[in-house]
C-alpha cells in the first residue's frame, strides 16, 4: 500500500505551516514551490533575479536530495516570475541547475499580483 510520505530538510528554506516541502508518493517526489530565501536566516537574499533564482533552485535541489532524488531526475517544473522581463536573468541560473539534456519540461508564467510580507 502507498502512501505519503512528507519530506523536510534544514538545507532548505523552511515552509510556511500550512504545507509541506514536498512529499514522496508511490516513487514520485512532489515539491512544494522554492524561492530565493536563505535558509539561515528566513530572509529573502538581496541581489539580482538571478541571485534570488539560484538560491531557490539551490533550495529545491537541497529538498530532493532529502527526498532521495536529485535535480537530474525533475521532469517538470512551474516557474512563476514577478515580472516577464525577468524571464532572461531567472534562465541564466536555470542553465546552470540544468545544464544537460534532456532539461525539464517547464511552464513559466507572470504573477499579476505579489504577496508581501
Amino acid at each position: 500500500m502507498s502512501y505519503r510520505e512528507p519530506v523536510h530538510t534544514t538545507a532548505a528554506c523552511a515552509p510556511l505551516p500550512q504545507f509541506s516541502q514536498a512529499v514522496k508518493y508511490n516513487g514520485t517526489v512532489y515539491c512544494s514551490g522554492a524561492i530565493g530565501i536563505d535558509p539561515a536566516t528566513d530572509n529573502l537574499i538581496p541581489g539580482t533575479v538571478t541571485d534570488r533564482a539560484r538560491v531557490a533552485l539551490q533550495n529545491l535541489k537541497d529538498v530532493l536530495e532529502a527526498a532521495g532524488s536529485s535535480l537530474d531526475r525533475v521532469v517538470k517544473a512551474n516557474v512563476f516570475l514577478a515580472d516577464m522581463k525577468d524571464f532572461v536573468a531567472f534562465n541564466v541560473a536555470w542553465d546552470e541547475f540544468f545544464p544537460i539534456d534532456p532539461k525539464p519540461v517547464d511552464f513559466t508564467t507572470c504573477l499579476l499580483s505579489q504577496v508581501n510580507n
